[in-house]
């Protein structure tokens, strides 16, 4: 493929994006954000995972999704007694006419290309543990024997950030799972009439499909192809480690600060995202903007506070947008 035909590629691919944001915004109004992020995820092949209050339409946007991306859509709603085998699914013993004994697998709701994994901090850490082979090798294994899930395969996850009574946290490994973290927050004024409007007259405006699971593969295809400028992977890199303390990046705040910091799959998470920012915006190639925007969202939820710092008050993602302004400006002296 040429330089010119890829342009021609991505172009397309731009325009045809911009059609799904105008569907996906006919049910789920406003939060324009919230949803290039999700959708970055999805055009990285990432998983989500959406922090936000009851009743601020994240479960709204999951079904919206699933019919503007042509995709098959299950939700699971995890419960404190939820079992690995509710979510994989299991093997039964079945007798034939005959008289004959089987085993026969019944595939669980995980067997589809997005999953709405509905407030996932409230299922025991046994069964969290079930996605993460479904999240990282897109597989899953029962009996001992591998069975392959639907491509594409998205995992879409949501919590309550207040309301932590009964919950199980998810473990490190575990969030490190997921490409990007979304904050839903309330929306403004003007945003919340619009959803008055539209969501309380006779009748809504129904989203419709754009895109099919074949063009949405090729499309995660495409984004890898987008050429990244030497500036941005020095800033990405930069970022990364300067997150991590006593890295010889790091500055005095991240030390006094961070526990741990960001792993190499933070900087592989930055590399995609930016440039599915740039693709959602039109653009042929990131530029340092979209690090500065992506930091937060990529890697809040994979560096944690040290109890000090939690004591002062501190906020992690101020931190994030100090050491990546910085990262900034050294790269633009550079």
């Amino acid at each position: 493929m040429t330089d010119t035909d890829l342009a021609t590629e991505i172009e397309m691919l731009g325009a045809k994006l911009g059609d799904a944001k105008a569907s996906i915004t006919r049910r789920f109004v406003g939060q324009e954000a919230v949803v290039d992020l999700v959708l970055s995820s999805m055009l990285c092949g990432g998983h989500a995972l959406l922090l936000g209050l009851p009743g601020l339409g994240k479960t709204r946007l999951v079904d919206t999704l699933s019919t503007v991306m042509g995709l098959n859509g299950a939700r699971v709603q995890f419960t404190p007694d939820l079992m690995p085998a509710d979510i994989l699914g299991s093997e039964v013993l079945e007798t034939a006419t005959d008289g004959s004994r089987a085993f026969r697998f019944i595939k669980g709701p995980v067997f589809c290309q997005l999953l709405l994994a509905d407030e996932i901090n409230r299922a025991s850490p046994r069964t969290q543990s079930a996605l993460l082979q479904a999240m990282q090798e897109k597989t899953v294994t029962i009996a001992g024997q591998p069975h392959e899930l639907d491509a594409p395969f998205h995992v879409l996850a949501t919590q309550n950030p207040l309301e932590q009574e009964g919950t199980y946290p998810l473990p490190e490994a575990q969030l490190d799972r997921f490409l990007v973290q979304v904050d839903v927050d309330y929306p403004d004024r003007d945003t919340e009439r619009d959803i008055l409007l539209a969501t309380t007259g006779a009748q809504e405006d129904e989203a419709h499909q754009v895109f099919t699971a074949e063009e949405l593969i090729h499309a995660q295809k495409l984004l890898r192809k987008m050429p990244v400028g030497e500036q941005v992977v020095e800033m990405i890199l930069d970022l990364v480690r300067a997150c991590r303390p006593h890295e010889p990046e790091a500055g005095e705040a991240v030390n006094a600060a961070v526990a741990w910091g960001p792993g190499p799959r933070a900087a592989q998470a930055l590399m995609l995202t930016t440039r599915a920012r740039a693709l959602l915006d039109g653009r042929l190639a990131p530029g340092p903007d979209d690090v500065l925007a992506m930091a937060r969202p990529v890697l809040i939820h994979r560096m944690a506070l040290t109890f000090a710092a939690r004591a002062r008050g501190d906020d992690l993602g101020a931190i994030i947008a100090d050491v990546a302004e910085t990262s900034l400006k050294v790269r633009s002296a550079a």
